[in-house]
């Protein structure tokens, strides 16, 4: 009674959000891009999933269904359950209490279907005028100095001059009274984070949130994971606590599967080429201790 369900049936998610348009995420009605995962509950088999607020039983052909009800207790004939805490009474086809105050009449489970973990979230990043620092999606870079810019956490919205503060669109700074004002109030200041918090070497990073992992030219590209997995073809991660399994092009792991997540390219923090490095020609070097290599796209790429 506290879930949304999705179309199909398969998956619901919490009051006070909404399936997506794929069914693969809950979307929450205050604010916009807040995604969680649908509710569903896991049976033991690790492969089956069973709606939120239900409970998984194993059916007479020994596949598992789900009783719809929480906390069940399942019947001895494999078919149908009773409410928590009451016992199966199948000769009079009743679900009845220890001290007889409840007495129902019994449940049929229906079958559950396998689990379908979603996909990783698809990295989306803001470029930077300067060419070279990232902020999130739905964010706004802000110049913190005549090198270095931050990512206010909020869409399109107004730089305060002092270069650390941040204000929501439709409104201005006021850097006196530290707050954001418009016609309609103030609120405070919000702070400016530095874009590019994940360092992946002296000159390359990627964003908050992701993880570096090494290309298969040799340079850095950025999974869209938190400690992530970085698989051994140089192109795709995994989630953390999963194994790459690059002829299915899944993640897996005990509780089942899900598609590889693709790696963009980490973006430098200067366009510069350190003394250590290999060159390679005027413009591309690869890290010190490596081989330049042509690719088959006429390309540079560094051999370790």
């Amino acid at each position: 009674p506290q879930s949304v369900p999705c179309a199909g049936g398969h998956r619901c998610c919490p009051r006070g959000s909404q399936c997506s348009a794929d069914g693969q995420s809950c979307v929450t009605d205050l604010g916009t891009g807040t995604r969680l995962a649908p509710r569903a509950v896991p049976c033991p088999d690790g492969q089956s999933e069973c709606p939120d607020d239900a409970t998984c039983c194993v059916t007479s052909s020994g596949a598992w269904g789900c009783c719809p009800m929480p906390q069940a207790s399942c019947c001895a004939d494999k078919v149908h359950c009773c409410p928590h805490a009451t016992i199966c009474d199948l000769t009079r086809g009743r679900c009845l209490s220890p001290d007889g105050d409840t007495d129902v009449p019994l449940s049929t489970a229906f079958p559950a279907w396998k689990r379908q973990p979603p996909a990783p979230v698809a990295l989306h990043q803001v470029l930077c005028p300067d060419g070279c620092s990232v902020c999130p999606d739905g964010a706004t870079c802000c110049q913190l100095s005549p090198a270095r810019y931050g990512c206010c956490p909020l869409q399109n919205a107004v730089c305060c001059g002092d270069g650390q503060h941040c204000c929501p669109q439709g409104t201005t700074c006021d850097l006196i009274h530290s707050t954001c004002t418009s016609l309609g109030g103030s609120a405070p200041l919000a702070a400016l984070p530095t874009a590019l918090d994940v360092k992946c070497d002296e000159e390359t990073s990627c964003p908050n949130g992701n993880t570096c992992c090494r290309l298969s030219s040799g340079a850095w590209g950025c999974c869209p994971l938190e400690q992530a997995v970085c698989c051994g073809d140089g192109q795709h991660c995994c989630p953390q606590g999963t194994t790459c399994d690059l002829i299915h092009s899944t993640c897996t792991s005990l509780g089942g599967s899900a598609p590889l997540a693709a790696l963009p390219t980490a973006l430098p923090w200067k366009a510069q080429v350190t003394s250590g490095n290999v060159q390679c020609d005027e413009k591309t070097s690869c890290p010190d201790g490596s081989t330049c290599c042509r690719l088959s796209l006429g390309t540079w790429g560094c051999c370790p």
